[in-house]
């Protein structure tokens, strides 16, 4: 079976592609560190931040297990930061969500990711429009 070449411009674009995603989860980790927070606690966070969500769907969004995301939960309601209750629609399912000093850390942790904006800064409005949609057709 002949191994097929990958031509250099594929080789550099996934390789830029990596330490895009490598800064960024540094920057991630270093912001939820300065909020006390793991970077898990600050991904579940934001998410609750967006809207209160059941535990199940939480855990499907961020690919991880429900008892992972039941421990990540309890951590940030111990602090204050999420609370459960029960979904209107089915008062059977518990719905975890921010509480207000969650959705004030929330705006802080996202307000403290630099690493995104400075470089986008220095593209124009047509050039990240053009990212935009190369990174959402690269995704389906």
């Amino acid at each position: 079976m002949p191994s097929r070449r990958v031509d250099p411009l594929t080789v550099e674009v996934v390789e830029l592609i990596g330490t895009v995603v490598a800064r960024y989860h540094e920057e991630y980790e270093q912001a939820a560190a300065s909020h006390r927070l793991t970077g898990a606690q600050a991904r579940v966070l934001h998410l609750l931040a967006v809207e209160p969500t059941p535990m199940r769907r939480i855990a499907q969004k961020l690919k991880c297990e429900p008892s992972n995301i039941t421990g990540i939960v309890d951590r940030l309601e111990s602090r204050g930061l999420v609370e459960r209750r029960p979904d209107p629609a089915d008062r059977r399912v518990k719905l975890a969500a921010a509480t207000e000093e969650g959705l004030r850390t929330a705006d802080r942790l996202r307000d403290s990711l630099g690493f995104a904006r400075e470089p986008l800064a220095g593209l124009s409005e047509e050039e990240r429009t053009t990212l935009r949609d190369l990174l959402r057709r690269m995704l389906g």
